[in-house]
């Protein structure tokens, strides 16, 4: 009546952490085989270094550091509103050992086009400026980027995360 439960195969999308320094890189993946308690994975592994150095700064909260010390697929969106590092990845996880989240294609698809889209790049630069021309046109290229998106469900977050951080009246 309610569909079959997810399960753990191959094309399923997952998400996962990967520790480095004090906190955690998170990765979004699509699993492209399962052996046992070992699953293989190719996606992008993402270091919100802008979230660190604001955290190391003491220019945010405690909810800051739990997304960086505990990421999931439901905070991670509030770190990628700053700076990130990112790049492809192919891995391993091994069920016993590491987090293996699995995540709706929507979610995996609004995370993989935000960080393919260079978002956080845009909104950091919005954010980052000084009221002002320079601001006032850093908002405008971010609302040019925002009407170009073609994923509905991408571009609604996007507004969604604009409208919260009020840098979009």
């Amino acid at each position: 009546m309610f569909g079959k439960k997810p399960e753990l195969k191959e094309g399923t999308y997952v998400f996962s952490v990967k520790k480095n320094g004090n906190f955690n890189d998170f990765i979004f993946a699509a699993v492209t085989g399962v052996d046992g308690k070992k699953v293989g994975i190719t996606g992008v592994i993402v270091n919100p270094v802008g979230l660190k150095n604001k955290l190391e700064q003491g220019k945010t909260g405690e909810r800051s550091r739990e997304i960086l010390e505990n990421p999931t697929p439901d905070n991670v969106v509030l770190a990628l509103v700053y700076r990130v590092e990112h790049e492809n990845y192919s891995g391993v996880l091994d069920l016993d050992s590491d987090k293996c989240d699995l995540i709706p294609p929507k979610v995996f698809e609004m995370l993989d086009g935000w960080i393919r889209e260079s978002l956080p790049e845009f909104i950091n630069t919005v954010l980052s400026l000084p009221a002002g021309n320079e601001r006032d046109e850093a908002k405008r290229v971010l609302r040019q980027r925002m009407d170009t998106l073609v994923d509905k469900n991408l571009k609604r977050t996007l507004y969604s995360i604009c409208r919260s951080l009020k840098i979009l009246n």
